[in-house]
């Protein structure tokens, strides 16, 4: 079941009234061309979000965009701004990424996080980390580090570390670490104990299958930071160029050394410039890890982003690669979401021979409870930021709520 809702958002879009989903940026013609930076979208987990915190996760969204919107004015690169924003989301106790991540079944905080730069279609990731506040960070430098070439000896350079070896690599290329403990919030640790009183009562129950599987479905929603999983990005710079990032602290009480879609190559994120393509195309997905990575959702939109109508051929892929996928048959609620954009060049109307646009087709879509996005070009003074819900009397994992907009940049030659 499709959604198609208009955004309730914090500022007024400069749009015109004629399309009840879509934002149009126009360049002011009478204006010296210029490069205008970029445009981010960002999303603060796909799960539940209570309107009790709604501010919180709008503010951290807005923060994000901020602080990408600052980089890519300053000269940055898609895969650097994305980054930026990542680091934000992560350090939002408010969030199951860095600080304040869900602890795991042993009472230690664990992330995964990825980035892909569309440009050269690096990938760089980290699963099962600990001691590190923002694991993006080291996936980012991962990346940094495989674009400069192999290693002496003709050594392939790593694209993805796990556990104490992804620890002991970033420390050694002077990424700080931070103390688990340090890590920990009293939200994420009330959540814990929380959690382990819950399991010691069930095992102790003989609660019968039916009554464990509704169980488990009520706590989903009882245990917020449970419900509010990876948060990520999707940037395009002044260049065109394409990167997505996603960062996460997993499922509560996840077994140690459980990696999570967020750190799975094509399963998180995906970026690639428009090669052999009409359009470049990111995306960054959240939800539950293993049903994203049994259907490596973000590369299957990233795809599906290549035909001629974004909003159909997003909304297809969802049903039909995510829902409905053969590969989860046997879930009855298939939970996660995705942000995408797809961007291509276009000439300005009037055309110029010094400007170039840049369409921007973003949208996100769900099928947890709520999302919360937020989207922000250079050309805005303050981002934009929305919490999608699915439609009343609608059953999460089986239905779908799909949202977006169009962004048009102005290009310098």
């Amino acid at each position: 079941m499709e959604s198609l809702m208009n955004s309730a958002e914090e500022q007024q879009p400069s749009s015109p009234p004629g399309n009840s989903w879509s934002k149009q940026e126009e360049i002011n013609k009478n204006e010296t061309p210029k490069c205008v930076g970029g445009f981010v979208l960002v999303h603060a987990g796909a799960g539940y979000h209570s309107e009790s915190k709604a501010k919180e996760y709008k503010h951290v969204c807005k923060r994000a965009c901020q602080r990408a919107v600052d980089r890519l004015k300053a000269g940055a690169l898609a895969a650097e701004a994305v980054a930026a924003a990542l680091v934000e989301l992560e350090d939002s106790p408010f969030t199951n990424a860095g600080m304040g991540s869900n602890l795991n079944l042993s009472g230690e905080i664990e992330c995964d996080a990825s980035i892909m730069d569309g440009k050269s279609l690096h990938y760089g990731a980290v699963g099962a980390i600990s001691g590190i506040k923002n694991p993006v960070l080291v996936a980012n430098r991962l990346l940094s580090e495989a674009q400069k070439g192999k290693l002496s000896a003709g050594r392939i350079p790593p694209c993805f570390l796990v556990g104490r070896g992804a620890h002991d690599w970033a420390v050694g290329h002077g990424i700080p670490p931070c103390p688990s403990e340090k890590m920990a919030t009293k939200f994420s640790l009330s959540a814990y104990k929380r959690n382990k009183r819950k399991m010691a009562l069930a095992e102790k129950m003989d609660t019968g299958h039916n009554h464990a599987k509704k169980r488990r479905q009520s706590s989903e929603t009882e245990n917020g930071s449970g419900c509010l999983d990876t948060v990520g990005a999707v940037v395009v710079d002044s260049e065109g160029n394409v990167a997505a990032a996603v960062s996460s602290g997993g499922l509560a009480m996840k077994h140690p050394g459980r990696v999570g879609q967020a750190a799975h190559y094509g399963c998180g994120c995906w970026a690639e410039n428009a090669f052999n393509n009409p359009y470049s195309t990111a995306v960054s997905t959240s939800g539950c890890g293993e049903h994203l990575i049994r259907t490596m959702l973000a590369r299957e939109c990233s795809a599906a982003l290549q035909s001629e109508d974004a909003h159909k051929a997003l909304l297809e892929a969802m049903q039909n690669k995510f829902i409905s996928s053969p590969f989860l048959a046997g879930e009855d609620r298939v939970l996660g979401g995705v942000i995408v954009l797809r961007c291509c060049r276009c000439v300005e109307s009037p055309p110029s021979q010094n400007i170039q646009g840049i369409l921007v087709e973003f949208l996100w879509s769900h099928t947890t409870e709520s999302m919360c996005v937020g989207y922000m070009s250079a050309q805005d003074s303050k981002a934009k930021t929305h919490i999608s819900r699915l439609p009343p009397g609608t059953v999460p994992g089986q239905c779908l709520a799909i949202e977006g907009g169009v962004c048009r940049l102005s290009v310098a030659e």
